[in-house]
């Protein structure tokens, strides 16, 4: 018989804790939450002060009974959830299943699973903080009330099977006015105009600046005309040369978001695959004689804070292993954004001595990859800035000016390990110039002016959209990977291209809820929110009031909408074809998943069909059929033949109706890093990639 009883969440952490605490400790896991709030009914109370009525999870009953025969056995029972709130609501969930004061020492929490961190958490037990379980409670509670009652209205107003959530409404509101952005945008034209120069036998680049020495911009062709005719013959002076040294320093350690943003940049990561990855890493790897290690520290965070073990565990390993100019000698100071919880240390390897390479047989293509990411970051925060030699040369002809700009790094410091990607711009890349002074003459070899046009924002991509609801202050670490799942298994947006589009569903939803409940669809709203659940957390205020604030003005916007909300018909649109079935028109329904053909003699006839695009390029395996853009499962975009299967052509690269100039084979649109590429699939032909 075990002395003690270890409950966690998942079997994976209780397999790796259980090891490093010895025989007398028997660790269960209680598979997530085994109390919630009922799914068939609101489950609050309102008169009784919002009281909430949980019940045990359907399907967790024996696990309940489980783990009760083992609390009855044991000396004393430790709730070793995950250190948030979450984990904090299913500790005390635990302890009143379980019959536990949770007013005792029960309570263990643990940054990172390393023997050294579980051993030390033992040592300091708790009592259950209860701010933390109001703090989760409110926002369970919160979203309840929104949800039960403004659900049942958009399925009597709309359809059944809708459903309506405070952060996820919010998300779908930003990327529908994203795309009102988008429509409505009347692009500008402007010039630039690029030259390349020659000092000697060596050639430079350099863009027009300005008049006398004053930034000039140019908006028409005209403009352009009169500059290039100012220009008399092809010498310049140099009229100007700045060079200076400028420091670089690198990214800090992750957080959730900056995680989530940075993978599916380098790693083309959604960012719920992310988080599964993640939270493996977290909970334990079998890596073979040493055991099962956890590898990474908690996944879910706010904070950039390091501790002062794994400063100096780094230091010393970037000492030994890229020599002490490139170690870090001064601290950083860290940037706290004014809503962070700072609750948890940020996303770092466990260990830095682990280098990804000695994990390779360990872990899978993507464990790895997302550990090496983690591990590189973490190493390049850590280590000294970059220094950057940079060099701006002004050219005169006349009263016409043109601008040099080079740099070349002078130091790699952390760049030596890692630099982070960015949505905007590209990476840095070095530019040398030729050695100039004031006064050198050069001369223009090319001089080539180009139109351009104002391009509209970009469509968020899961990166984008979790980066500005974290600058925003809406929703928590936790909230961002469930909140973007949710809104595209609703169907109220659809990814075309890894942009999120909004559907129709999606915006009828957002113009009803949005006429009747505008401060729950409010951005500075639901941060306020934020900031009060915080404050509960923090012992500051007390969770009912907050809710009771929220909710009296919400009960009257309510009744206000029963009333006044008028019923929507999603009438169903003629395709403009027979069903092949039954010979009834078929017609464009629209379903969970955006918009799909059905019969129109439905229920006699179930017959349903994808909607195709055509893309007005032949067959080039059959020559009978035509290509048509068609969605694999996972909603990956793919062209092939519609004579399918009798003819099983297939191309992930999108084909064209013009031929190969080189040998008449047929040409693809190739999506790389740098942009889209022209290529032929028969023989070497490629053309410039263009953005």
């Amino acid at each position: 018989m075990s002395d003690y009883l270890v409950i966690v969440e998942s079997p994976a952490k209780a397999k790796t804790i259980e090891k490093y605490l010895g025989k007398k400790y028997k660790v269960k896991a209680s598979m997530g939450h085994i109390r919630d709030l009922p799914r068939s009914q609101m489950g609050v109370d309102v008169e009784k002060e919002y009281e909430p009525k949980y019940i045990t999870i359907r399907g967790k009953g024996p696990v309940l009974k489980d783990l009760k025969t083992a609390a009855k056995k044991a000396k004393k029972v430790f709730l070793a959830a995950d250190p948030d709130r979450e984990g904090e609501a299913i500790a005390w969930h635990l302890a009143n299943s379980l019959d536990l004061d949770f007013t005792t020492d029960c309570r263990v929490v643990f940054n990172e699973i390393t023997k050294d961190a579980i051993k030390e958490s033992f040592k300091h037990p708790r009592p259950i903080n209860m701010d933390l379980v109001d703090a989760q409670q409110a926002r369970r509670i919160l979203d309840r009330l929104v949800g039960y009652n403004i659900s049942p209205l958009l399925w009597k107003k709309v359809k059944k099977g809708l459903s309506f959530g405070r952060v996820q409404t919010l998300a779908v509101r930003l990327i529908i006015e994203r795309e009102k952005e988008i429509q409505n945008f009347v692009p500008e034209e402007y010039w630039t105009i690029k030259a390349d120069f020659l000092k000697g036998k060596e050639q430079f680049e350099a863009q027009f600046y300005g008049l006398n020495g004053k930034k000039v911009e140019l908006k028409s062709e005209e403009e352009v005309k009169d500059i290039l005719g100012s220009i008399e013959g092809n010498s310049f002076t140099i009229t100007s040369v700045t060079k200076k040294e400028r420091k670089r320093n690198p990214a800090p350690p992750f957080i959730t978001s900056s995680l989530q943003q940075e993978a599916a940049r380098k790693l083309n990561f959604r960012a719920k695959k992310t988080m599964m990855l993640a939270q493996q890493l977290y909970e334990g790897i079998d890596l073979g004689k040493d055991g099962t290690v956890g590898l990474i520290t908690y996944m879910r965070t706010d904070s950039t804070r390091i501790s002062d073990t794994a400063v100096e565990e780094s230091s010393r390993y970037i000492t030994q292993t890229y020599g002490k100019e490139f170690s870090n000698d001064t601290k950083r100071k860290e940037k706290k954004a004014a809503n962070t919880q700072d609750a948890h240390e940020a996303i770092r390897p466990t260990s830095v001595l682990r280098e990804p390479n000695s994990l390779k047989e360990f872990l899978s293509r993507d464990q790895l990859r997302l550990y090496k990411l983690i591990w590189e970051r973490f190493v390049a925060s850590q280590m000294a800035s970059a220094i950057m030699d940079t060099m701006s040369v002004d050219l005169q002809n006349g009263n016409v000016v043109f601008r040099a700009t080079g740099s070349k790094v002078k130091f790699t410091g952390f760049m030596k390990v890692y630099v982070e990607g960015s949505d905007d711009i590209e990476e840095e890349k070095e530019n040398m110039l030729p050695n100039l002074a004031e006064g050198d003459n050069v001369f223009s070899k090319d001089i080539d002016p180009k139109q351009h046009f104002t391009q509209p924002p970009p469509r968020y991509t899961e990166a984008r959209l979790v980066r500005t609801l974290e600058e925003l202050g809406i929703g928590r670490p936790s909230t961002y990977a469930p909140t973007l799942d949710t809104i595209q298994k609703r169907g109220y947006v659809s990814l075309d291209n890894k942009r999120f589009v909004p559907t129709e569903l999606g915006e009828i939803m957002l113009e009803l809820t949005l006429e009747f409940f505008p401060e729950i669809l409010d951005v500075e709203f639901t941060a306020k929110m934020e900031s009060s659940l915080d404050e509960i957390e923090d012992g500051k205020v007390e969770w009912v009031n907050i809710i009771d604030e929220f909710y009296r003005d919400f009960e009257i916007r309510l009744k206000k909408a029963e009333a006044e909300m008028k019923e929507v018909e999603i009438k169903d649109e003629p395709a403009g074809v027979d069903c092949e079935e039954c010979r009834h028109p078929m017609v464009y329904k629209m379903g969970r998943y955006g918009k799909f053909m059905a019969c129109s003699n439905f229920p006699d006839c179930r017959n349903t069909k994808p909607i195709v695009k055509e893309i007005g390029v032949p067959c080039p395996k059959c020559g009978e059929g035509n290509i048509v853009e068609r969605k694999s499962k996972k909603k990956r975009i793919f062209y092939g033949c519609d004579r399918f299967p009798e003819c099983d052509f297939l191309s992930w690269d999108k084909p064209l109706p013009r031929k190969c100039p080189k040998c008449e084979g047929l040409l693809v649109e190739k999506k790389l890093k740098k942009g889209i590429q022209v290529q032929c699939v028969n023989c070497d032909y490629k053309e410039e990639a263009q953005k």
